[in-house]
């Protein structure tokens, strides 16, 4: 690697997926020219395609009326389960144990109504100490709703005293010395804040030698990482898609339930109907009968719009290859890695590990004694990426829409912003 712009020129030539940065739309500036955009792990760019697929359902619900939940050209009685294998390759699961429903936090609910049964003495529950707002405000909300003192029941998994990254041996001593009191394991694949991916496998084993249940939030780490559930042992997990899987704002998230869990009637569960057996889900008068698999936690008939831009994106991903993605993905999270420690700044660090294997393509610069100002005046230079409080940029390069060229520009203009 080298740090002049030819060098990443010559890579963007030679990335064998890089035509599909032509299948997506891109803002642009007040001359009309595209904007470095670098922050699909907040907010994914809209693939071209979108419009289409949304179109059709448009088409056929004006062309079929109702008829069109089995007349549709993609009939919407089954149109879940159009996005299954795509999307279970993803997460690496199998179809059995994925489904597109609700929204994030909702599944997050919904999953521990069945996964986190607490008892009196073993009832706490561990999330990392920067887990995403939301994730904290529903494990605290749970422990409230069964009786517990979020204070005393929530155990916060922390980096150590000047440290930015949670190590797996501190979480080890929290299950060797409170295990008999944890009832579940609920850690983020990888953390919003720092961008760094923890080990899933030995997590669920770790949380399983002591009799926890395991669950993940995929928010970050859904077409980011490949998070191998099903190989993992996890007994579930949830994300959403509008991050790094390119579905629009506030749209539909997934959920995995490990097939170990398929078959079993002792699960509590908040039931609806489009969890019934699909045999007889409109005989209105049966008893509810669950469906196997994570389809089984469906709670209504699904918003088909939005499926449809999430049908989109996922075509995407599947045209391109997912190892494809996480192969460059590396490749180019690795460049602006380079990029930045060249500049040999001493107010910037990277907070977000340095090891490939721990990471997915979001970095978190530290701008030291800097504050907003700074994300501002890169706003304005044509970036777009996030701040977050006290003094982090987070940039997350995603290799189906960003170039070499693109992580070159955002490293030069942030050059001139400091």
């Amino acid at each position: 690697m080298n740090t002049n712009k030819e060098y990443a020129l010559q890579q963007d030539k030679e990335d064998s997926i890089k035509a599909f940065r032509n299948e997506f739309l891109f803002p642009k500036d007040t001359s009309g020219n595209n904007q470095i955009y670098l922050c699909g792990n907040s907010l994914g760019l809209q693939p071209k395609n979108t419009a289409v697929f949304i179109q059709q359902e448009l088409d056929d619900w004006s062309k079929y009326g109702v008829e069109g939940h089995t007349e549709a050209q993609h009939p919407w009685m089954p149109y879940h389960e159009f996005l299954t294998e795509q999307m279970a390759s993803i997460v690496g699961a199998k179809p059995s144990e994925v489904v597109i429903m609700n929204t994030l936090t909702t599944n997050l609910h919904l999953m521990m109504v069945s996964f986190y049964q607490p008892t009196a003495t073993k009832y706490k529950i561990v999330v990392e100490s920067d887990a995403f707002p939301s994730d904290k405000y529903a494990v605290e909300s749970q422990l409230a709703f069964h009786g517990f003192d979020p204070k005393k029941g929530l155990i916060l998994w922390k980096p150590r005293e000047g440290e930015e990254l949670c190590r797996f041996e501190d979480l080890e001593h929290i299950m060797e010395t409170q295990g008999d009191e944890i009832a579940l394991l609920m850690i983020g694949s990888t953390n919003y804040y720092s961008g760094q991916s923890f080990p899933l496998k030995k997590i669920t084993q770790l949380g399983h030698k002591h009799n926890c249940m395991v669950g993940f939030d995929l928010a970050h780490g859904a077409g980011n990482i490949q998070p191998n559930l099903h190989e993992t042992g996890a007994d579930f997990a949830v994300w959403c898609t509008y991050k790094y899987l390119n579905s629009g704002p506030g749209s539909l998230g997934g959920c995995f339930v490990h097939e170990r869990h398929a078959n079993n009637s002792k699960l509590k569960r908040f039931a609806g109907w489009w969890g019934h057996n699909k045999e007889t889900r409109f005989n209105m008068r049966h008893e509810f009968d669950a469906l196997a698999g994570a389809e089984g936690w469906q709670l209504s008939n699904p918003p088909i719009l939005s499926m449809a831009a999430i049908r989109a994106s996922l075509d995407v991903f599947h045209r391109a290859g997912f190892d494809n993605l996480i192969a460059k993905s590396k490749k180019l999270t690795g460049y602006l890695e380079f990029l930045l420690k060249e500049l040999n700044n001493p107010n910037i660090n990277i907070i977000t590990p340095s090891n490939p294997e721990e990471r997915g393509c979001q970095l978190s610069i530290q701008v030291k004694n800097a504050n907003k100002e700074v994300h501002t005046r890169l706003t304005k230079a044509g970036v777009i990426s996030d701040w977050r409080e006290p003094d982090v940029i987070r940039v997350a390069p995603a290799p189906l829409y960003n170039s070499f060229e693109d992580v070159f520009e955002f490293v030069e203009r942030l050059k001139g912003v400091l």
